[in-house]
């Protein structure tokens, strides 16, 4: 059944708000109440479609992610295919650390501890790493798949640059380590 016109507006209002409330003052200090005054909508008609400030996280990281899943579908290469794996990888990488950079407050409110393993976008880039690794001949890409995506855990990337470690930095070692499939 597709979604009510009225429904789709609501939607699209509750994630802008959430997305300009959860970048202006994180996602932890962010209130329920918060999101539904500056969507302009009730709070029926939040909590009906979004139990949690979890849940609007995902939904809005899942918009994030899908764009990026596409360019790795059917973009240029070298994130698209077209390009040997571990060019693949480096840009796969480059764009993992652009979109921490921009949403790691969606990311760590989705994303935290064992349960990022178990998101659907954890399975397609793990999918999407493994057969790079199984293109470039590694010896057994279903651990290395997740060996090399532990350096985009939300708390690394998190503790990293509280550190002072910028996004090019982590981009050249990632490049790097890219190198090595």
């Amino acid at each position: 059944m597709p979604e009510r016109a009225d429904a789709a507006r609501n939607r699209a209002k509750i994630l802008e708000a959430a997305e300009e409330l959860f970048t202006a003052r994180g996602a932890a200090e962010v209130t329920m109440e918060d999101i539904a005054r500056a969507a302009g909508v009730g709070r029926g008609t939040l909590y009906r479609r979004y139990p949690d400030r979890a849940s609007i996280a995902v939904a809005l990281l899942d918009e994030h992610e899908r764009r990026l899943q596409e360019e790795l579908l059917r973009g240029e290469p070298p994130l698209g295919p077209g390009a040997p794996p571990a060019e693949r990888l480096a840009a796969f990488y480059e764009a993992m650390v652009g979109l921490l950079t921009r949403h790691a407050h969606l990311v760590l409110g989705a994303e935290v501890g064992h349960s990022r393993f178990t998101t659907g976008a954890y399975g397609f880039w793990r999918t999407h790493v493994r057969v790079l690794a199984e293109a470039a001949g590694a010896a057994d890409p279903e651990v290395l798949a997740d060996v090399l995506l532990a350096p985009l855990a939300p708390e690394l990337f998190l503790h990293q640059t509280s550190r002072g470690v910028s996004a090019e930095r982590l981009i050249r070692t990632l490049r790097q380590l890219a190198g090595l499939l």
